[in-house]
Order: C-alpha cells, then structure tokens, then sequence
C-alpha cells in the first residue's frame, strides 16, 4: 500500500525543463546575437567589423571581446532562462494559497484533531508541500485504522517515514536545475577572465609585431578584452541572486514541511496517550 501511494506521488511531480537543452538553445540565441546584433557592420569604422568600432558604440566594443564573449552571454541567458524556469516550478511547488497562511491552517485542525479538514486543505492548497503533508496525514490515519498489533512508538515511526519518503520524492524537483545556477556563478567569473587574459594577449602581440608603441591601439585593445571581465562579473552575480533567491524559497518549503511532519506526529502521540 505504501509502495502504490509513493508511485502515484512520484507521478504527480512536476519536471522542469532540462537544463541541457536550455543551454543549446541559449548557446543558439547567442549565437545569433553576436553575429547579426553586436557584429552588425554599421557598429564599425567603413562598416567593416575588421575594424575598430565607432566611437561610443558598445555594440561593437562587446562584439570585439572575441568568441569567449558569446560563451559569457550563454551563460548569462542561460541564467536568465532557468530563474524564469525555477520561478515558476518553485511557485507550483508551493501551492494555490500563501504558504504561512496553509501552515497556520492546518496546525489549527491538527490541534482539533479534524484530520478530515486537515487533508481538505492539502487537497485545496496543492503543490508539493501539501502533497508531502497530505502524505503523513493519510498515513496518520492508516495508523487509526490498522488492525495489525503495533506498538504507538511504531506508528509514529510509520508516519514520520511516510512524510520523509514524500519529501525524498518531491525535493529534487524543486531544486532541479539549481545546480547549474551555482556552477554559472563561478563558470561566467572564469570564462569572462579567460577572455580577458586572450584579449590583452592578443592586444601586446599586435604591439610587439608593430615595431613602435601605439597607446591608443593599446587602450582599444585593453578595453575591448575588459568587456570579457564586465560580462564575466555581471553574469556570476547575476547566478549567485538567483541562486540565493530560489535557495530561500526552497528552504522556507522545508522549513513549513518539518513544521508539518513535528505536529502530525505530536497530535497522534497526544490522542493516543493511552495505547
């Protein structure tokens, strides 16, 4: 019966999106927008992108950070595309009704000892918490009903296992895709350096061919590999909010999920003093 019950939980889940195949098409958008937008020939002196790009023209001075550039906008769409993603996964998650408000509910009803009325709200609220809830409640009231001799200490292990089998089930798809936020934190920080480093190596190469010291082809040179660091920072900072973000969510989850499991267990341990 426990088995049945934890397959049709696993069931109802929720998978967001792969993370994989939003990193392809973020790499394509990229793609594109570094050729046709930040390449567009009228960024650069003669219309030629050969050339250095028109004064105050940031289009074009991203567009002259190199390839690395297009992989930093990856990874900072990507970003972009995976917070929309978790958003609305975590939001899902949560249920219809605000979460405090569905815990404060429920406890009430515990107190009451209106099981009936708590697993009402579970079915009302919805989403993986009042999934993971209404699993210890059903258990709760298997444990009322059971004909099998079993000691009240093993009841209560029954229900607390119920509810930590559902949250073992329905976690991981709240935080899908939250590791490859916090690898694009560091990943955008080094790829945008990467493309720093490439960038003045290739701006001293170019001095040191040219025979004489040109300041101002060393200063086009310099800023133009510093776009790689700007991306780089903005796209890691851009990872550790969201990340920081989603995290908090989720733990508040968890937070209202233990909450839950504490008081199913202290009402039965309260109702049944006796057995």
């Amino acid at each position: 019966m426990g088995t049945s019950n934890s397959k049709k939980r696993e069931g109802k889940r929720t998978r967001g999106f792969s993370a994989s195949i939003v990193v392809v098409g973020c790499f394509i958008l990229a793609l594109l927008f570094f050729n046709f937008v930040l390449g567009n020939p009228a960024n650069f002196v003669d219309n030629d992108p050969a050339n250095h790009p028109l004064p105050n023209n940031y289009l074009g001075t991203i567009h002259k950070g190199g390839p690395v550039v297009c992989i930093v906008i990856t990874l900072l769409m990507t970003t972009f595309a995976l917070s929309i993603e978790r958003g609305f996964a975590i939001s899902k998650a949560k249920g219809k009704g605000d979460l405090i408000n569905f815990v404060y509910d429920v406890n009430k009803c515990l107190q009451a000892s209106d099981i009936k009325g708590a697993e009402a709200l579970c079915d009302e609220q919805k989403g993986s918490v009042a999934s993971i809830v209404l699993a210890g409640l059903k258990k709760y009231s298997d444990m009322e009903t059971t004909t099998e001799i079993i000691s009240k200490e093993q009841k209560l292990l029954n229900i607390q296992k119920e509810m930590e089998v559902a949250t073992s089930l329905e976690l991981p798809t709240m935080e899908q895709n939250l590791p490859v936020i916090a690898a694009i934190t560091t990943l955008g920080t080094l790829f945008g350096l990467l493309g720093t480093v490439i960038g003045m190596i290739r701006s001293f190469a170019a001095l040191a061919n040219a025979g004489s010291p040109d300041s101002v082809a060393l200063a086009t040179g310099i800023s133009e590999a510093l776009v790689n660091t700007s991306l780089g920072i903005a796209t890691g900072a851009a990872a550790i909010i969201s990340y920081s973000f989603f995290t908090g969510k989720i733990d508040n989850m968890t937070y209202a999920i233990d909450e839950m499991g504490f008081a199913i267990v202290q009402t039965y341990a309260a109702k049944h003093k006796n057995n």
